[in-house]
């Protein structure tokens, strides 16, 4: 027998760290528990540049360019006990663009949810990252269901990032639109927000949840000299 192939769809889709997770909806998103207490970090720092968290108070987020964290889908399994020195980690924050094909949103929701899952299951403080498309992923008149929201428990902690995502009036729109939608379907009792809260999003939202903002590492480190 020649070297064995291996089945790219399935490592690509990283079926094995689900292997004893729940599923959510029609397209079984990998369900992760909500924490038994919500902590709120006293910081956050992207994966790639984690070691300049000299304390290791922060917890590891994602919300950089998805090839500076693209081994944290791939080996996962490698970078736990790495993980473990930190307090919490964010799952993943895979780029769903909004003019990308349905079919590759949706499988960001499920990588999203997949590691999420795999490294709660090791011991580590995960706290959901929120993450939508276009209104095919946070509305229900396609699917009858909101896909962004699925894999999720309803009234505790999630995570969202504006860093680099609300450049364009129409991606203001959409992730307002979103923010909203999440609102209904998750009722969460706090949503941690990486980067600016502009009003034109946020306004007339305090009411809804406990938001909590953290400044892009960018502005962090500036106004910290």
């Amino acid at each position: 027998m020649g070297k064995k192939v291996e089945n790219l769809v399935d490592e690509g889709f990283r079926i094995d760290l689900v292997e004893t997770a729940f599923f959510d909806g029609k397209f079984e998103i990998p369900h992760i528990d909500a924490p038994k207490e919500i902590i709120i970090p006293k910081g956050m720092i992207p994966f790639s540049i984690r070691e300049r968290s000299t304390d290791k108070s922060d917890f590891i987020c994602f919300y950089e360019h998805d090839k500076n964290f693209r081994e944290i889908l791939t080996d996962t399994e490698d970078f736990v006990d790495d993980l473990k020195r930190y307090p919490g980690v964010i799952s993943p924050d895979c780029s769903l663009y909004i003019d990308a094909p349905l079919c590759v949103q949706i499988a960001d929701i499920y990588l999203n949810r997949a590691v999420g899952y795999y490294l709660s299951q090791h011991g580590i403080y995960v706290i959901p990252n929120i993450r939508w498309g276009d209104e095919r992923t946070y509305t229900d008149a396609l699917f009858g269901e909101k896909v962004a929201f699925q894999g999720v428990d309803k009234h505790s902690i999630v995570s969202v990032g504006t860093y680099g995502q609300i450049k364009t009036a129409e991606s203001k729109r959409y992730f307002r639109e979103g923010l909203i939608a999440m609102l209904d379907e998750l009722e969460p009792q706090v949503v941690l927000v990486y980067g600016s809260m502009p009003n034109q999003i946020f306004g007339g939202l305090s009411d809804r949840t406990k938001f909590v903002q953290f400044p892009d590492w960018i502005t962090r480190m500036k106004t910290t000299k």
